[in-house]
């Protein structure tokens, strides 16, 4: 791409603000994460910067444009992506408004620093020295957007920085582009630089300049917010036909056979999708790919790798130019992308450049994709192991039981089980642990089989609680002395950051013996919602007193109640997303709600009960729930 003018390389940090302007430089900062959704949120945090300094009546806001906008929101959008999409690291985001001495002109200045400065970037096989400058086609974009542009190395950062105009004036270098007949009746402005013969074509250099991080921006935007690889494989597709070419492939390595190189046609690779911009050549095209999938040698790297004409799945099409792209992140290999496009004998290079940029981003998706369905399996998996595989039917009794996680799919922090203990006894629990996750699951993974444990052995109800609070204890000193030993051998440098946390337990448990007529219930709620009991004719009233949670005091000593649950009278037990669930500053439960709720449900049986104070809890909120729900509902019959 040749070199960038050394001269727009000037440090804005050496130059002061006027000392004749009024009022300091507004500066605004953020840290943004390393993941795909970094360079969306970063366009987010600079066009909010604008409208607040606009509102605030910050002087230089009178200057303010849209093409001031638009030129900020590109300019960070690209250093943002190489910062994170190219190096895999976080970043810090700083807008602020600037002059230079003795000049009337302000400045908006975009700094994105990488506290990472000698982390590899992916896909290299060194690092690179510190202080070595980097002028890849992403800096060049910049450098053509910007009035002034440079990059500043101190110890532990390396900092990019760009400067624009406030009053809208821009440098804007020409460059070499393409134009084509045909491009231009399509009216696909992205594809005018892919005409067979070349020629000067100034009027599309803003295209060129601003199109191109465009077109990324929004691919950025779209391919971050999917969490399946094949849905990645096919938006990648679609974005790129008709736009830069005429059709695309997607090959997929297998998730858990994928190796730092791995070609389209190693074993475990598949053809994701198959695109064209004739929809009924696609099928034709399929079937002459997955014969003969581009290989690609070693040292193809990710950059634009020449691969013969699939003519025969193109008759009548003529011949053209295929190029493929490793599609590589975090140093694995992940598949392949192949773009075609006919009546080439070569695509431009910034088409290559522009497509490799894109390949990243799609690389990125993909392994993002791979990362979130890896953590579902796990979460479903753990979920399934946490919860009974059935509810057991009580002679008698009828249950109803709703389950919601927040997290969908993941390991929440409630838990519930019903179950024989024994000779004409079944017992039930529906608990809440401290925290959610994998801390939730450790609590959840030994509680529940204790519990099962304690009854079978025959322990009553307050017996049963005595004894889980102490293994909580127990096991919480053990985990506590664990990190005590961690922080011995680093030197006492404070408790690590996977460092235990106290493990806090709510916990309904309850004892169910039928008889002749109804069955008798011996119940405890250790720092948990009460249970309410419902009569047959709609009478509501508390069927438990409050206790310590599980956890917490040593020698704490549990006790329980008894009540007869006739025919038609329904118990019901709910966590505190139930009782806590929020619309504004109101509760459900506030001036008695959930009792109101259960007195509306009489003559319902144990599962539409259940079912109606779902839909309750949801409604009362325009929001989605932000915990855990679960209740449990017993109808003698």
């Amino acid at each position: 791409m040749g070199s960038i003018p050394m001269q727009r390389e000037t440090d804005f940090r050496a130059s002061a603000t006027a000392p004749d302007r009024a009022g300091p430089p507004a500066v605004v900062r953020t840290s943004l994460p390393g993941n795909p959704l970094a360079p969306a949120a970063a366009r987010r945090f600079v066009r909010a910067a604008l409208a607040d300094w606009t509102e605030l009546g910050v002087p230089a806001a009178a200057g303010f444009t849209e093409r001031l906008a638009d030129d900020s929101v590109l300019l960070v959008s690209e250093l943002v992506t190489n910062a994170v999409v190219h190096a895999g690291t976080a970043v810090e985001l700083v807008c602020r408004l600037d002059a230079s001495p003795g000049d009337t002109t302000d400045f908006l200045v975009i700094e994105v620093s990488d506290h990472h400065p000698s982390r590899a970037v992916r896909g290299e096989q060194l690092p690179q020295a510190a202080g070595t400058p980097e002028y890849g086609r992403g800096l060049h974009l910049v450098a053509t957007l910007s009035e002034s542009w440079g990059i500043t190395y101190r110890t532990g950062t390396k900092t990019v920085w760009a400067r624009l105009p406030v009053d809208g004036v821009h440098a804007v270098d020409e460059i070499e582009t393409y134009a084509s007949e045909q491009a231009t009746q399509r009216g696909l402005r992205a594809a005018e630089i892919l005409a067979p013969l070349p020629k000067r074509a100034s009027h599309d250099t803003e295209w060129v300049n601003r199109g191109a991080l465009t077109f990324l921006a929004e691919a950025s935007d779209l391919l971050a917010g999917q969490f399946d690889e094949d849905l990645v494989a096919a938006l990648a597709g679609q974005l790129l036909v008709p736009r830069l070419a005429d059709w695309c492939a997607v090959w997929l390595d297998d998730a858990s056979e994928g190796s730092a190189r791995g070609p389209a046609d190693a074993p475990g690779a598949r053809l994701a999708r198959v695109w064209h911009s004739s929809e009924h050549r696609i099928e034709e095209l399929r079937r002459v790919l997955e014969k003969e999938p581009p290989r690609l040698p070693d040292a193809a790297g990710t950059g634009a790798f020449p691969v013969p004409w699939p003519g025969e799945a193109l008759a009548g099409g003529g011949s053209g130019a295929a190029l493929a792209y490793r599609l590589t992140a975090g140093g694995r290999a992940l598949g392949t992308l192949l773009i075609g496009r006919a009546g080439l004998i070569r695509f431009a290079d910034e088409i290559t450049g522009l497509v490799e940029d894109f390949s990243r981003r799609v690389a990125l998706a993909i392994s993002t994709a791979r990362r979130y369905q890896r953590q579902a399996n796990i979460s479903q998996v753990l979920q399934r192991g946490l919860l009974p595989s059935k509810v057991a039917e009580i002679p008698g009794v009828e249950s109803g039981i709703v389950y919601e996680p927040r997290d969908k799919g993941g390991p929440g922090g409630d838990f519930y089980d019903v179950f024989q203990a024994g000779d004409n006894r079944w017992c039930f629990a529906l608990g809440d642990v401290q925290g959610k996750g994998p801390e939730a699951a450790v609590v959840i993974g030994l509680a529940r089989p204790w519990l099962r444990l304690l009854a079978r052995e025959g322990y009553q109800v307050a017996e049963v609680l005595d004894r889980l609070n102490q293994l909580l204890l127990d096991d919480a000193t053990e985990a506590a002395d664990a990190a005590a030993a961690v922080v011995a051998v680093a030197g006492g440098q404070g408790v690590p950051p996977d460092g235990p946390t106290s493990r806090f337990l709510s916990l309904l448990y309850g004892e169910l013996v039928p008889y002749d007529g109804g069955v008798h219930c011996t119940i405890a709620s250790a720092g948990h919602p009460l249970p309410l009991l419902m009569s047959a004719d709609g009478a509501v009233r508390e069927a438990a007193s409050p206790q310590m949670l599980l956890g917490v005091v040593d020698d704490e000593t549990y006790t329980s109640e008894s009540l007869d649950l006739r025919s038609g009278e329904t118990l019901l037990c709910v966590t505190d997303g139930v009782t806590e669930r929020r619309s504004g500053h109101l509760q459900f439960d506030d001036a008695n709600g959930l009792a109101d709720a259960l007195a509306g449900c009489a003559g319902l049986d144990a599962a539409l009960v259940a079912e109606r104070i779902r839909r309750l809890v949801h409604e009362f909120s325009d929001r989605p729930p932000d915990d855990d729900l679960a209740l449990l509902v017993l109808r003698a019959r």
